[in-house]
């Protein structure tokens, strides 16, 4: 018969470990000496040490799951309960009732992690569907719709909640969208509807002015082209296609009047040479506005300008083409003035300018990444004909960015 501390071989073969509760049977061993039975099961024994070694070091060092730990420590604990190793079992089972803890402590740990977490995302959505339901009721259209697309990226970053909680958040994040998507549209709407009564009235103006153009009846006529350039002021830009075309045949009607007016006037020369002078004097006044600084003062300094030559009456045929350029040229410079301040207060133009810009971008930015996945590869082929599409979106990405520097951004 063959012993150590924690076990024995008897006479039969039968082999024992010794526990708190006296001798518990570990199995027999006939091939062999004792000696070499005892070594067989501390082997087995040593090989329970080191798996719940292992297990205690995943444990501690990685994100292993309570569950997956736990179905662990259990298998291992049947083997330990088995009694089919020779060694200090009591010692192993404290082992594991210790590891039994460190799990429940994280489990516990993380079930108030993820609470805290669940709180952080839920307040969050809180704070983002608060922000939304304020920006639904902003004019601001530009800032406010970017701000709003934002706040879509921001929601995709957090956490899930449960269900109901996050359907309900997303619901009204949801909405608010809406609200204000329909909210823009209906001003754009509008404005186009307001452009739209321009081009009518505007029309309208133009039947007229086209029909009073072969009038010989100067004195009433005349009044009324002054009357229907006041209705063309007050009746507001149309839409940018049909503005200049209509004001071209505006203007080209009246000048077919009054310049049939200035031939039957013709022995009124005297009188011409002395509007002439006059209407230079008004040109004179009118480019010192040049270059236009503040658009306002400027609108209001030539209508006056406008209205006492108006007021005037005609010049000489030969001298009305320079003397009007003059005044023409400061006309088109408060124009021009006026449509660059239209484009700059256009929120429509200009977020679809910055739209524009934005996808180029993404894309000239995604362009870049794969040829450098595609140089990293090796595969130089695919590298160089992305290259190729790279340079034809960098030529778009940089006529949209000059083209968006006309709205001053």
């Amino acid at each position: 018969m063959s012993s150590d501390p924690w076990g024995r071989v008897d006479e039969t073969g039968t082999v024992y470990v010794r526990t708190a509760d006296g001798e518990q049977v570990v199995g027999s061993w006939a091939a062999g000496s004792p000696e070499e039975a005892l070594a067989y099961f501390e082997r087995k024994y040593e090989g329970l040490v080191v798996e719940i070694g292992l297990l205690e070091k995943r444990v501690r060092t990685t994100d292993l799951s309570a569950k997956d730990a736990q179905a662990a420590i259990d298998h291992l604990r049947e083997q330990v309960d088995a009694h089919h190793a020779v060694g200090d079992l009591a010692a192993l089972r404290g082992r594991l009732d210790k590891l039994v803890e460190t799990v429940e402590a994280r489990r516990e740990e993380r079930k108030v992690q993820r609470a805290k977490q669940s709180d952080e995302a839920r307040k969050a959505k809180e704070d983002l569907v608060a922000e939304a339901e304020q920006l639904a009721q902003s004019d601001q259209w530009r800032a406010a719709g970017e701000r709003l697309r934002a706040l879509v990226d921001t929601w995709k970053g957090l956490p899930r909640l449960d269900r109901k909680s996050d359907d309900e958040l997303w619901h009204r994040f949801s909405h608010a969208r809406s609200a204000f998507s329909k909210r823009r549209k209906a001003h754009f709407a509008q404005l186009d509807a307001q452009r739209e009564d321009a081009r009518r009235i505007k029309e309208r103006l133009v039947a007229e002015a086209e029909s009073l153009s072969g009038s010989t009846d100067w004195g009433p006529t005349a009044a009324r082209y002054r009357d229907l350039m006041s209705e063309w002021k007050a009746a507001g830009r149309a839409q940018r296609e049909h503005e200049d075309d209509l004001w071209n045949r505006f203007r080209g009607a009246q000048d077919v009047f009054f310049a049939a007016r200035s031939s039957v006037f013709a022995e009124r020369d005297a009188e011409q040479a002395e509007n002439l002078k006059l209407k230079e004097e008004l040109a004179e006044e009118a480019e010192k506005l040049l270059p236009i600084g503040e658009l306002k003062a400027a609108r209001a300094a030539f209508r006056s300008i406008n209205e006492r030559w108006e007021a005037i009456g005609h010049v000489p045929r030969d001298a009305r083409p320079k003397v009007e350029g003059r005044m023409h040229t400061v006309e088109r410079a408060i124009q021009e003035a006026e449509e660059a301040e239209w484009r700059r207060t256009n929120p429509e133009a200009r977020a679809r300018a910055e739209g524009l810009t934005g996808q180029l971008q993404a894309a000239v930015d995604k362009l870049g990444t794969q040829i450098e996945q595609a140089r990293a590869q090796g595969n130089n082929s695919r590298a160089d004909k992305l290259q190729k599409e790279l340079e034809g979106r960098q030529a778009l990405l940089d006529q949209a960015l000059k083209g968006l520097q006309e709205f001053g951004g």
